[in-house]
């Protein structure tokens, strides 16, 4: 430096000085005329460290297993993991949106966040990679000032990249929580290596296999156990409620699925609002016009961080449907699709057939603009999968997707009416489509499909009731019918029933065809009484609303034609079918199978009344073997309408007395079976019970015994029908009986007295099959005494 001609007394004029400075710090002169040595003082970072801020603890925070879980893992048998211990263990904690990770994840960071024997603590809302790296590179510009005191101006990459080895090699205690990784790519080079003391928890709402990649442990948080719910709710409403509404709180609990954060939700708005009750609450809930926004307090009045039950999930919806994904670009652009569609089924499980039947992918293909395959939805129900808005079940036998009902109620808030509707019949379409053509094998599938058909109905009242009722509908009450479920399959048809006459009226035609299956259901149950005089009204209603040329009156009038004979008015029954018969032969396009029903009818009511054939059996022989002939005439030999008919020609044989005859053309008959159907389907095993009953006839009692012994093994192998099944209870006699025919007189006794309380349970008291039982078992049971054995014991 240059002095001047200043008073200073220290400055001589005209003397130069010069300094060198090496470096920044502290300056010391050692004399005039010297250099000037600027010593550098070490920088020093102030431990601990803390970086972020993790999310305030909910208010009456419920303490939950996964926390443990997560604790034991840290742990691992040995010293605490955060105060030193020399290995390290990772936790990534997976769930679906509002199930609270991130409170999980809080609330560990903060039972060690004032621990001061934690050297570094960093907390990264993990939204992006530019938000790891920047919160990175700010614990980089802390912890490694000492070594690199230029780190801060470094750029963010290189820091973070800095920050990530310096982890690696410290021997000094830390924890990172990386909360709400939105994507695995983003932490690729910056997930926190293994180190010795540290620690790292993530939480993400997707379970990508990449997550749980060099020791990671996955915790995959589900919602609240129904008692942990219950607590939160007494604890948030208390004061606001009364304890009166405990009940209450319990079914509303359950009817938001037990998510936490719909939890907090809802009582955050009841608190708000101290008039509404618990029950007022969730009848507003339960109002599908309300939309979750509706019924959730406002965005600006939630904690910080917390977003609404809705918005929770749109944002992961976008992601799951985002198109630029390059792991997976089949699936871009359908997530959502699926997602609609799956929000409209059983929330329990939808299988994934559903989802890949050609009536869906059509359907997708024209919405996606381009073709879909299998594949793609494979690929779009994964996305879905990977950000929990589905769950994929794949040990199920149906192979099942599973939707919180939230989520798919969040869903479904989105769907315009118009969009509603197409999806609604596209969705039963496709249901119809997967249905297996044999229901035997298939038990677990059919009933996924009867529930997921039932959730489809009541989340879009009434669009599978117009224009016609969906053929899904029949379908499912014929499946009941079938796994011999009579009762339920009525109150499945009843519930249509109010549906149909509460959306369309009373008169609709809907209801008109409801009214025919509740008819049919009183005959299976027996009530062939209340069968007729349900179809005697429904056949007037019929004529007036839709007149006699209607499709659907015929039908009617050839049912009410078939039950007045099976309710013993065979007169009327003849009359009817003869009526029906000179309609059709009228007609200039008369169909050639409705002849032979018409034709089927007269001469089956003609010869048998009252459960026995009346006149000469020869006769019926002879008015079957001419319409048999008729029938081959105009259609293929095994043709289900011509097995038929050779069934009851095969039993007019033996009724007429050549039982061997019967048994040689049933035996030929069931060997065609495979042509029609799988060999264990309903013909088959009516065949083959009709056969075992005439072989005992033709004097090989011991025959009819192995027969129906084979039969009931193959009706109840599982998977099976339902063991309540008719058919099977018909079985289970028949057995009996012809034990006791062929002389195990106390084992027809016992099948008697074992198949008895079923037939009551199922089918009544007064149903002929209960009546028939009952007579027989009183008649081994006096064959048995007269053996000399003491039936009472």
């Amino acid at each position: 430096m240059t002095a001047d001609d200043s008073n200073d007394d220290h400055v001589v004029a005209g003397v130069r000085q010069d300094s060198t400075v090496l470096g920044s710090g502290l300056s010391v002169q050692a004399g005039r005329d010297v250099t000037v040595v600027h010593q550098a003082v070490p920088v020093r970072a102030a431990w601990p460290v803390r970086v972020g801020l993790p999310h305030a603890l909910a208010e009456h925070y419920q303490e939950r297993r996964a926390h443990a879980v997560l604790i034991e893992t840290l742990e691992a048998g040995r010293a605490v993991v955060v105060v030193g211990s020399g290995r390290r263990a990772d936790v990534v904690v997976s769930g679906l949106g509002g199930v609270g990770k991130s409170q999980l994840a809080a609330r560990h960071a903060w039972s060690v966040w004032s621990d001061t024997e934690l050297d570094l603590a960093v907390w990264v809302s993990a939204l992006s990679r530019d938000a790891v790296v920047t919160a990175y590179a700010e614990a980089a510009a802390r912890v490694l000032i000492e070594q690199d005191p230029q780190i801060a101006d470094r750029p963010p990459e290189d820091a973070a990249r800095l920050f990530r080895e310096w982890l690696a090699t410290t021997s000094r205690r830390w924890l990172v929580v990386l909360d709400d990784v939105q994507d695995p790519a983003d932490l690729r080079g910056l997930d926190p290596p293994p180190g010795a003391g540290g620690q790292v928890v993530l939480t993400s709402r997707r379970r990508d296999v990449g997550l749980g990649r060099g020791g990671h442990r996955v915790i995959e948080l589900d919602v609240f156990a129904p008692d942990q719910a219950l607590s939160y709710l007494t604890e948030a409403l208390a004061g606001t409620t009364s304890s009166a509404d405990r009940e209450q709180w319990q079914r509303l609990a359950e009817e938001l699925g037990w998510l936490p954060l719909a939890l907090s939700q809802a009582a955050a708005y009841l608190a708000d609002q101290p008039l509404l009750t618990v029950t007022a609450y969730r009848a507003m809930l339960a109002d599908w016009r309300r939309t979750l926004t509706d019924l959730t307090p406002p965005e600006h009045t939630l904690p910080e961080h917390q977003a609404t039950v809705a918005v929770t999930w749109s944002v992961s919806i976008d992601r799951a449907d985002r198109i630029g994904d390059p792991a997976r670009p089949r699936g871009a652009g359908l997530a959502r699709r699926l997602l609609e569609i799956a929000a409209l089924l059983d929330p329990n499980g939808i299988p994934h057939d559903v989802f890949t039947v050609q009536p869906m992918l059509d359907f997708l293909t024209t919405l996606a603009g381009r073709p879909v395959a299998p594949d793609d939805v494979y690929d779009g129900l994964t996305r879905l999968h990977r950000f929990n808005l589905i769950t994929l079940i794949l040990d199920r036998p149906a192979r099942a997707v599973a939707v919180h009902a939230l989520v798919q109620r969040a869903v479904r808030d989105t769907l315009t009416s118009g969009h509603l509707h197409h999806l609604a019949h596209t969705t039963a379409n496709a249901l119809l489509a997967a249905w297996p053509a044999s229901e035997i094998f298939s038990r677990d599938l059919v009933q996924a499909l009867r529930s997921t058909t039932t959730a489809l109905h009541l989340h879009t009242i009434p669009a599978l009731l117009t224009p016609t009722l969906h053929d899904v509908f029949d379908r499912v009450g014929g499946s009941l019918s079938f796994s011999g479920q009579i009762q339920a399959a009525t109150t499945y048809w009843r519930t249509l029933h109010d549906h149909a006459c509460t959306h369309l009226g009373l008169g609709h035609p809907v209801a008109l065809t409801i009214r025919r299956q509740l008819a049919f259901l009183l005959n299976e149950a027996g009530d062939r009484v209340g069968a007729v005089a349900g179809l005697e009204a429904l056949l007037a209603d019929r004529l007036r609303v839709l007149g006699p040329e209607h499709p659907d009156t015929l039908p009617t009038r050839h049912g009410l034609a078939r039950w007045r004979g099976e309710a013993g008015d065979t007169t009327s029954a003849i009359a009817d079918y003869e009526s029906l018969l000179a309609e059709v032969q009228l007609t200039t396009s008369h169909d050639f199978h409705a002849l032979v029903v018409m034709r089927r009818g007269i001469i089956h009511w003609q010869h048998w009344r009252h459960g026995a054939h009346v006149g000469d059996p020869a006769d019926a022989v002879a008015a079957f073997e001419v319409l048999l002939a008729d029938l081959l005439q105009g259609s293929s030999p095994d043709e289900l309408s011509t097995m038929h008919i050779r069934r009851e020609l095969a039993n007019w044989r033996g009724r007429a007395g050549d039982p061997a005859r019967a048994v040689t053309e049933l035996e030929s008959l069931l060997a065609e079976v495979p042509h029609v159907q799988n060999p264990d389907n309903p013909i088959a095993f009516a065949i083959r019970r009709k056969l075992a009953g005439w072989r005992g006839e033709a004097g090989d009692r011991a025959g009819a015994v192995a027969g129906y012994e084979a039969l009931l093994l193959d009706q109840l192998r599982d998977p099976g029908p339902d063991p309540d099944h008719p058919d099977i209870l018909t079985t289970r006699h028949k057995l009996a009986r012809w034990r006791g025919e062929a002389g195990d007189t106390a084992g027809a006794v016992a099948e008697f007295e074992a198949v008895l309380p079923d037939q009551l349970r199922v089918l009544g008291p007064d149903h002929p099959n209960t009546l028939n039982t009952r007579s027989n078992l009183d008649r081994w049971r006096n064959a048995l005494e007269q053996e000399g054995v003491d039936t009472e014991t």
